[in-house]
């Protein structure tokens, strides 16, 4: 078994890298279909079982995001500690066997606790693998090729929405679930096979429990930070949000369901832009200075805002269903460059902790705000046909505006708290 992994990395250990890193794209992409399958199955569901808006919402969001924000602190400690490979495969194993569970659930109890399981194993996932590509990897490549890891998020949506979609039609959700979930265990042993454990620059950690805190202080008490995580959550709120309620838009706004499945088209669009933002942000810092990586984030939540509006607001269907598309293109670009910025602000040992505090405070803003509170203006506040179309519309304009300002302070004080 070892044997496979050393030959690779002997003759080529660049192509090794890449490699690994190709592998990883895929577990993080499995992880997202998975992960977004509800939403994508959301209206099927609802209607099946006799659910809200607001328990999708739930379901979608909190019942997934505050285990998987939570666990994902304690996560990224244990990635700095022991084997980074060991925890990813574990996480994989274990989500893949609760998404297929979930294709059993007769309640809102079962899914709450087949999410609540879903959520614990991926926590396990990211704060390992940005950890792994950085030891892999030097400085200079990390915002493309974190965002190459990164862009997986759309491949795992859009096959999430084509896959899950068009099996839900042909079939039934229940179906559904469990066809997405089986590929992941084959993922496993691939992994098994093919991933090393690479030696830790800076050697192995062995904190205690004050040093854990202590870690968290000396991330959190940079300004830089603390604007980044700010910004971004808000850029992941409108993201989720937008992905929980698609569904809802296209089936009770414009009456166009089969549309739904089809939407996974622009998540690998997003994929691309996500790749194209990293190159750039990589750009603008080798010509303009470092703390430009941040315009990125910029784009992204002003650049779909025009798109957003009159795609929602739109008579068409098939108008709705582009414009929205190329928004979420534009607004979602941002992934990997907030994964990457955040490694620039820690040292070498605190990059599994730096990259479970990001996901921590996006998971909680963006899953667990955005699609609870969204459902629930759906429901009482902006009701009629539209009412979807306005609620969204209301999150997405003071998510731009309020990430915007912070990604401007970021750049203010980018040059006293960056490490590397």
């Amino acid at each position: 078994m070892k044997f496979i992994y050393e030959t690779l990395e002997a003759k080529s250990p660049k192509f090794y890298a890449w490699l690994v890193l190709g592998l990883l794209s895929l577990i993080y992409i499995s992880s997202f279909v998975d992960r977004q399958i509800v939403a994508v199955l959301g209206t099927a569901i609802r209607d099946d079982l006799g659910f809200s808006n607001t328990q999708i919402g739930v379901l979608y969001g909190p019942a997934f995001s505050l285990i998987y924000a939570i666990c994902g602190i304690f996560m990224g400690w244990f990635a700095d500690q022991f084997s980074r490979k060991r925890i990813i495969l574990t996480g994989l194993l274990i989500w893949s066997l609760m998404t297929v569970a979930s294709g059993f659930a007769s309640s809102f109890l079962f899914l709450v606790t087949a999410r609540f399981f879903v959520g614990v194993s991926q926590s396990a996932l990211s704060p390992a693998v940005y950890s792994l590509l950085a030891d892999y990897f030097p400085p200079e490549k990390r915002a493309r090729v974190f965002s190459l890891y990164a862009s997986g998020i759309f491949v795992g949506v859009g096959l999430s929405f084509l896959i899950g979609g068009s099996v839900a039609e042909l079939y039934d959700w229940r179906v559904a679930m469990k066809t997405v979930g089986w590929p992941g265990l084959v993922l496993v042993v691939i992994g098994f096979l093919l991933i090393r454990e690479p030696k830790r620059k800076s050697g192995k950690s062995e904190r205690s429990a004050l040093q854990f805190f202590s870690v968290l202080k000396f991330i959190l008490q940079k300004k830089t930070v603390r604007y980044h995580l700010a910004g971004f959550s808000l850029l992941a709120l409108s993201g989720y949000t937008i992905l929980a309620f698609i569904g809802t838009v296209l089936n009770d706004t414009f009456e166009m369901p089969s549309l739904i499945s089809q939407y996974g088209w622009f998540m690998f669009a997003t994929g691309v832009s996500v790749n194209a933002s990293g190159w750039l942000a990589d750009y603008f810092a080798k010509k303009w200075g470092a703390e430009k990586r941040f315009v990125m984030g910029i784009v992204a939540a002003l650049g779909g805002l025009p798109f957003y509006y009159f795609g929602l607001m739109a008579e068409s269907a098939l108008v709705a269903f582009l414009l929205v598309g190329f928004a979420n293109v534009i607004s979602s670009s941002y992934n990997g460059v907030a994964a990457a910025l955040i490694q620039y602000f820690v040292k070498s040992d605190m990059r599994g902790m730096a990259s479970a505090v990001y996901l921590f405070v996006v998971s909680i803003v963006g899953f667990g705000i955005g699609p609870p509170v969204t459902g629930w203006m759906i429901d009482h506040i902006f009701t009629g046909v539209y009412g979807p179309s306005k609620a969204l519309l209301l999150v997405f304009t003071v998510c731009g505006v309020l990430a915007t300002f912070c990604f401007l302070q970021a750049m203010k004080s980018y040059d006293e708290d960056v490490v590397e």
